[in-house]
């Protein structure tokens, strides 16, 4: 399939995995793009600029095909080094990079003079009109529906997709809700080049997480995500837990007075614990609500080659036979 979207990456599928915290390491990206699509290495997962050099170097030890980095700007006390992190993606021989969080400007130049592509994440229109302003190459436009932050206006991708489309000229993906055959040819419907997945991919053979997690993604429906910090305006979908039930009753509680610090112990640093060791109940981590339609475990080439078939016969099938007058 060939999409705007496979021509700017040179990938063979319009899929990319997106970057996700202690998910998106070496041997998770490297299977995506051995698969065809573009796989994601999470560059502040990487606790040094040396250690993501590592990281990028053994993933491409697994795969010659493309991959990419994400870099995720966020408002911090203690801020990363992210003039070093930006060398070092541009050292390692990158060409896509997929960026998140505040505003990429300031990095825009030096990542376009190595001539590296460029994908911003967006959760609104008007974000994604302003990452197509300051030279972005591609935005993903993330709907309401997904794991992580999905910003404060509650658009929905049946909403938001075709809006994208009236107003970008920049090729987008869809991200969000995004897990089989059928997500992508909506997705292509409604203006989309291609989808980004992350909950999905959290569940396969290869991501390097706790078989735990694996196991809650494939057990939960599209019920049992909770958003939080919502008072905090950084709201972030979760999969509900018992730490989870004790953040929100903490929101409740307190009403406007409620302070990160008071939540401090349910959000901060859980990650490692989760993902690595399998502490389900140790605080709060991102979910889409998508895991209602994840119910196995795949490789990543049976995921990636399975929603392409799918994709495939909805497209020859089931759309061709409406127009032909049939019934499906």
């Amino acid at each position: 399939m060939k999409t705007r979207i496979t021509e700017l990456f040179g990938i063979e599928h319009p899929i990319i995995q997106g970057g996700m915290h202690y998910v998106g390491f070496a041997e998770l990206a490297a299977a995506v793009s051995e698969a065809g699509g573009l796989g994601i290495i999470t560059a502040l997962t990487q606790k040094t600029p040396k250690d993501l050099a590592n990281e990028i170097a053994r993933a491409q030890d697994m795969t010659d095909k493309p991959i990419g980095v994400n870099l995720t700007f966020l408002p911090t006390l203690n801020p990363p080094d992210y003039p070093a992190i930006v060398k070092t993606v541009i050292d390692s021989g990158v060409k896509a990079v997929e960026t998140a969080g505040n505003n990429p400007q300031a990095v825009l130049p030096h990542l376009k003079d190595a001539g590296i592509k460029v994908i911003h994440k967006c959760t609104s229109v008007r974000h994604a009109l302003k990452a197509q302003r300051i030279g972005c190459d591609a935005a993903s436009i993330d709907g309401f529906e997904c794991a992580g932050h999905p910003g404060e206006d509650d658009i929905p991708n049946m909403i938001l997709l075709p809006r994208a489309a009236d107003e970008l000229e920049i090729p987008f993906v869809s991200s969000g809700g995004q897990a089989d055959g059928r997500s992508l040819v909506a997705s292509l419907a409604m203006g989309a080049e291609g989808m980004n997945m992350g909950t999905r991919f959290m569940a396969t053979v290869e991501a390097p997480i706790h078989e735990n997690v694996k196991q809650a993604i494939v057990e939960a429906d599209e019920l049992q995500t909770r958003l939080i910090m919502r008072p905090l305006r950084n709201t972030e979908r979760v999969l509900n837990n018992a730490a989870v039930e004790k953040l929100l009753e903490k929101e409740k509680t307190l009403g406007d007075e409620i302070r990160f610090e008071d939540i401090i112990g349910e959000v901060a640093g859980v990650y490692p614990r989760i993902m690595l060791e399998g502490e389900m109940d140790a605080g709060a981590w991102s979910c889409g609500m998508v895991a209602g339609l994840i119910h196995d475990i795949p490789t990543v080439k049976e995921l990636i080659d399975r929603i392409m078939e799918e994709a495939g016969q909805i497209i020859r099938g089931r759309l061709k036979g409406f127009l032909a007058g049939g019934m499906s």
